[in-house]
């Protein structure tokens, strides 16, 4: 631990502000990256079975399995479908229904728009680190007159380049933790929408109508 520190520390020291905002920067995301994870494992993301038995059986016109097996769920949609169990049949009631399941995903999105722009600034400000030592590394080279040292030039370079390779450490990471999380919300989206218009026009309805010889849209 100690030798990671003061490789931090060395790191900072040769790269200047620039790396080290992005060693700030990449301590924030990574907390911000943890929080999600344990957000959405609070919240049961992708854990759905009994969220899916229960509307399976409400789909079958077992409204007593259905709501027994929703008693039994942890998902943070299981409000959502007890009150599409609740309501009736309508557009509006589904456009509610819909409506309440976004303010969940929003509170689960909460913080994504940050790591989107880490990924997207990160490398720029990386770059923009790297200019600021080409400059520098330019100067030192001009106010070296005729006594011209390659070396001087050179190391100039590469500490200049190293922030641009900081950048990329810490977009590249990020952007792909992001791309996981989105993932994530659109397959729960998916589950949501399925979920709330099964409920809403459940084929046993229509089958126990017909069996008994009533037109299903009478």
């Amino acid at each position: 631990m100690t030798e990671l520190l003061s490789s931090l520390a060395r790191i900072a020291e040769i790269g200047g502000p620039v790396v080290m905002i992005l060693i700030a920067v990449s301590v924030v995301t990574m907390a911000v990256v943890l929080y999600k994870i344990w957000q959405f494992s609070v919240a049961g993301v992708g854990r759905h079975k009994a969220l899916t038995e229960a509307v399976e059986a409400w789909d079958r016109g077992d409204r007593t399995a259905a709501r027994a097996a929703l008693s039994r769920s942890k998902s943070y949609l299981a409000p959502v479908v007890d009150k599409a169990f609740a309501a009736g049949v309508g557009a509006k009631v589904s456009e509610r229904l819909e409506a309440e399941a976004e303010i969940r995903f929003a509170r689960l999105e909460r913080g994504l728009r940050y790591l989107d722009s880490v990924a997207q600034l990160a490398p720029l400000l990386g770059l923009f680190g790297t200019v600021l030592g080409m400059i520098e590394a330019f100067q030192a080279l001009q106010d070296a007159g005729s006594q011209v040292d390659p070396s001087i030039l050179a190391g100039g370079i590469w500490v200049a380049l190293l922030t641009t390779a900081v950048g990329l450490v810490v977009a590249m990471p990020t952007s792909v933790v992001l791309s996981w999380l989105e993932g994530r919300m659109d397959a729960e989206r998916v589950i949501a929408g399925r979920a709330i218009q099964t409920v809403l026009a459940p084929l046993g309805t229509d089958a126990a109508t017909e069996a008994a010889g009533i037109p299903a849209h009478a």
